[in-house]
C-alpha cells in the first residue's frame, strides 16, 4: 500500500523519497508546493490541517511539517485501516521550554502538545506511532541555522565565527530519513531523541562548517563579550545567543536500541551548502 508523506518535498523528504522509492513502494508527497519531475512519486497539493484532499488507503502516514496541524488532522480523518505514523518534533520542545523568550516557551508548549494530540489520536485509533525529535538539522542546504551562515559566507567570503562552549550534535536529514524508514517498519511507540553521532562545542561546529565550504573565507571571531551585548541590543537573537552556552544534545540510545539507527558524526561537505543562487540538493 502507498505511503503518504507530509512535507515531501522539504529537506527530509529529499533523502526519504528515494529510500522509500528503492523499495518498491507507492508514495504519494503532499506539499503545499509541489515540485516538478519528480521519479516515482505521485504528488498532491495540499497544507495541514484544512487543506488536504481526500487520500487513499495507505500503509504509512509520514509527517515533517507543523506537529500539532497534523495530529489535528489524524484525529479529524481517523484512516480506517490504522496506518503507521512517523512524524518529527524537534528538540525545541526540550531546549526552548525554560527561554526567557515568551515566544520560544510558546514554540515548546505546541510542540509538546502536538506529540501528546498525536499520541492519544494513534492510541485511539490503534495506529502504531514514532515521534522523532530532532537536534540541529543539516545535509539538504535547506535548514535555517547553518546553511544561512555558510551561504553569507560564501557571499562575502566573510565566516562569522560565535563564541560558544555549549555541546551541539547536528544531525544529518538523511540520518532522519533512516530513522523514520526504519519507525515505519518497526513503530517504537514513543517519542525518540534523535542527534547526530558526535558531541562538540558549538565554536567546533562553526569551524568545522567554515572548512567545508568551498570558497576561501576570512574567520571573523565574535567574543563573548560581544555576544552578551547583542543579548541586550538584539531581543529577536536574545534566545539564540543565550544558548551558546547550553548543552543542546540528545540521548540516542533508545533510538539505537529500538531502531538501530547510528547517526553519522559530524564531517560536512561543501555539498551541505548549495552556493549562492544555485539550486538545493
Amino acid at each position: 500500500m502507498t505511503v503518504v508523506v507530509f512535507g515531501a518535498s522539504g529537506q527530509i523528504g529529499h533523502f526519504l523519497l528515494p529510500r522509500l522509492r528503492a523499495r518498491g513502494v507507492p508514495v504519494l508527497g503532499v506539499s503545499r508546493d509541489p515540485p516538478a519531475g519528480e521519479p516515482g512519486v505521485q504528488w498532491m497539493r495540499g497544507g495541514l490541517p484544512d487543506a488536504v484532499p481526500a487520500l487513499p488507503p495507505a500503509s504509512a502516514i509520514v509527517s515533517f511539517g507543523p506537529l500539532l496541524p497534523f495530529a489535528r488532522w489524524l484525529a479529524a480523518t481517523a484512516p480506517a485501516n490504522a496506518p503507521r505514523i512517523v512524524a518529527t518534533s524537534s528538540m525545541s520542545a526540550q531546549s526552548k521550554a525554560a527561554s526567557r523568550v515568551p515566544a520560544e516557551r510558546e514554540i515548546a508548549r505546541l510542540l509538546l502538545q502536538g506529540e501528546d494530540e498525536l499520541a492519544a489520536t494513534c492510541a485511539a485509533l490503534g495506529c502504531g506511532w514514532t515521534v522523532l525529535r530532532p537536534t540541529l538539522i543539516y545535509g539538504a542546504g535547506r535548514d535555517k541555522s547553518l546553511t544561512p551562515l555558510a551561504q553569507r559566507a560564501m557571499r562575502t567570503r566573510v565566516f562569522f565565527r560565535p563564541a560558544g562552549r555549549g555541546l551541539r550534535q547536528p544531525v544529518h536529514a538523511d540520518d532522519i530519513a533512516l530513522a523514520a524508514l526504519a519507525a515505519i517498519d518497526r513503530p517504537a511507540n514513543r517519542v525518540l531523541m534523535l542527534g547526530g553521532g558526535e558531541r562538540l562545542p558549538a565554536g567546533e561546529m562553526f569551524a568545522r562548517v567554515q572548512r567545508s565550504l568551498p570558497v576561501a573565507t576570512l574567520a571573523l571571531p565574535i567574543p563573548a563579550w560581544l555576544l552578551r551585548l547583542g543579548r541586550h541590543a538584539l531581543p529577536r537573537l536574545r534566545g539564540p545567543l543565550t544558548r551558546l552556552e547550553s548543552d543542546l544534545i540528545a540521548d540516542n540510545s533508545e533510538l539505537q536500541q529500538l531502531l538501530d539507527v547510528h547517526p553519522r558524526v559530524f564531517q560536512p561537505d561543501a555539498s551541505c551548502w548549495p552556493s549562492v543562487g544555485g539550486s538545493p540538493r
